[in-house]
This record gives structure tokens, sequence and C-alpha cells, in this order.
């Protein structure tokens, strides 16, 4: 795919789709962890968790008030929970530590953080720092290789390849964009192109190819 047209779909879906998580939080902090339980659940599961979490344990120093067993008692729901729970810990405790109890305003320091991968370090990145990236997430992924903006078989190759076509400057809001879209028409079992809004720019429509 061509710049011009990756720039009209990024454009049409600015015109349909928020450009901020659907995750509740109210600092840097409470967005790392709330990012953390993300992992395949949906935002509005982990806002349920995180709603009664964050009321007593909303900074890394209560966090790690925690035992790892009283706070997958916390998350059960949000799936994966014992290693969800190592993580927020591990995080919480490297924060305190390292960073005088504030969360890194940089990818270097949030991906040395214990427990933090590089989506993770992105999307915190991004959102509370307003820095320039791409976080690629299962929608993500999914998505940009499905319509043509990537053509790539892992995570990293993906960022890459979406850095490249899509205008620095939009990286961040182009990854709300896509995550949306995944969620609302390029679903992974049905997706919706008959109805999609990029139907008439996505290289690899489905509807096409039947």
């Amino acid at each position: 795919m061509d710049k011009t047209k990756a720039e009209k779909i990024i454009e049409t879906l600015a015109g349909i789709f928020p450009d901020k998580p659907a995750l509740r939080f109210s600092d840097e902090y409470q967005l790392l962890v709330a990012v953390i339980l993300s992992a395949q659940c949906t935002d509005e599961r982990v806002n349920k968790v995180t709603a009664a979490l964050f009321e007593k344990y909303g900074t890394p120093e209560k966090m790690l008030k925690l035992s790892q067993e009283q706070l997958e008692k916390y998350i059960f729901s949000c799936g994966l929970y014992k290693s969800k729970a190592e993580h927020i810990l591990a995080a919480s405790r490297s924060i305190v530590e390292n960073f005088g109890g504030k969360v890194p305003d940089n990818l270097e320091g949030l991906r040395s953080l214990a427990g933090v991968g590089r989506k993770t370090a992105n999307v915190v990145y991004s959102v509370a720092f307003h820095g320039n990236a791409i976080a690629v997430d299962t929608h993500v992924f999914r998505v940009s290789n499905r319509i043509g903006l990537a053509s790539a078989g892992d995570v990293l190759k993906t960022e890459k390849q979406l850095m490249d076509i899509i205008d620095e400057n939009k990286w961040s809001r182009s990854h709300h964009y896509l995550i949306y879209l995944g969620r609302s028409y390029c679903k992974a079992q049905k997706p919706d192109c008959a109805n999609c809004p990029i139907s008439g720019l996505c290289e690899k429509n489905i509807v096409k190819r039947k």
C-alpha cells in the first residue's frame, strides 16, 4: 500500500473513532496498570476491576502493600491473573525503587520496568506523555495486516512497517483508530466488510475476494 492510501485510511478513521483509549485512569501509573490488565481482556472488564482496585491501591506505594495472592483476587476476572499480578507488582517495585515513585516519561525508562513489554511501554508513552509511538496489540496486528497497511508475520515488523507508512505525528492516534476498527468492523472471526467505513480502501477486503 502506498502512503497516499494509508493517509486516506487514517483520515477516514479519524472522522469516526476517538483518539484515546476506552480505559479509565487518573494518572500515568493507573494507565500502566490498566494496560497490563487489558491483555486478552476487554476494556469494559478492566474498567470494572480497576474501579475497585484504584480506590484503595491507586499508587505504586499502595499497590505494594498487597501480596501477589491478594492482588490476584482483585484482578481474577481479567484473566491471566497470576502473571498480570506478578507484572504489576514488579513494575510498581521498579517505579518506587528506581524512579522515585514516578512512572518514567520516556520509552527507555518504561521498557526497563520489570514486567513491562514493548506494547505496554508504547501505550503509556503515547497516551500519558504524548509521545510518538505505535503500540501493536492483537487488534492492531490483525487489522493492519488484513487491510494492507502492513504485511508482516510478527508484531515488531508490523510496528516498523506502520511507522514507515504513517506520518509520525499520527502514530499514537492511529493506534487507537485501528483498535476501534478491529472491535467494531474488522473482527477476528466475522469481519463486517460490507459495512466497514474503509472497505473501498482496504487492499484485502474479504468481500472483494469472494
